[in-house]
């Protein structure tokens, strides 16, 4: 199975490149896994936070095909255990899904037709946190769970 994080805008602070790499570097062992970064749209006096979701919007769709299975991370999304995010994620792999894209957005959200595109949508937590450190949370996760359906000691129950 393929698993991207699309992400809008750089990951700018070095404590957090440094944990995204770290686990990066553990999830080449278990799957196919890369960020797509894509250009955050810079509000202007002109821009509302509308009109930047839908120019982030535009590019994100050109990221998906018809195939991907996309999960948004959003804390309004569905909330689960990692035990219970290991078995999603293991259903996915059962089924013959072969592409897992999940997507965070920028600093206003994403647009209406992201949402009506993805076919779950998926809350690390009912906090909000900086996009930037959703990545982060988000690869130590996906870490976790990977060692969770290979029965491996990193997770203790």
């Amino acid at each position: 199975m393929k698993i991207e994080l699309i992400v809008i805008g750089k990951t700018e602070d070095d404590y957090l490149k440094k944990g995204i790499f770290v686990y990066t570097k553990r999830l080449k062992h278990y799957c196919t896994f890369d960020i797509v970064e894509i250009p955050s749209v810079k509000p202007s006096g002109s821009k509302t936070p509308e009109a930047v979701k839908e120019k982030e919007a535009a590019a994100l769709e050109k990221l998906f095909i018809p195939t991907d299975f996309v999960v948004l991370l959003d804390e309004k999304g569905s909330e689960m255990t990692s035990v219970e995010f290991a078995g999603f994620l293991q259903q996915k792999m059962y089924t013959g899904v072969r592409v897992v894209k999940f997507v965070t957005g920028g600093a206003y959200g994403l647009a209406a037709q992201i949402k009506k595109r993805a076919n779950f949508t998926l809350s690390l937590s009912r906090m909000t946190f900086s996009h930037q450190m959703v990545r982060l949370f988000f690869v130590e996760q996906l870490y976790r769970v990977l060692t969770i359906i290979r029965n491996e000691k990193y997770h203790h129950e």
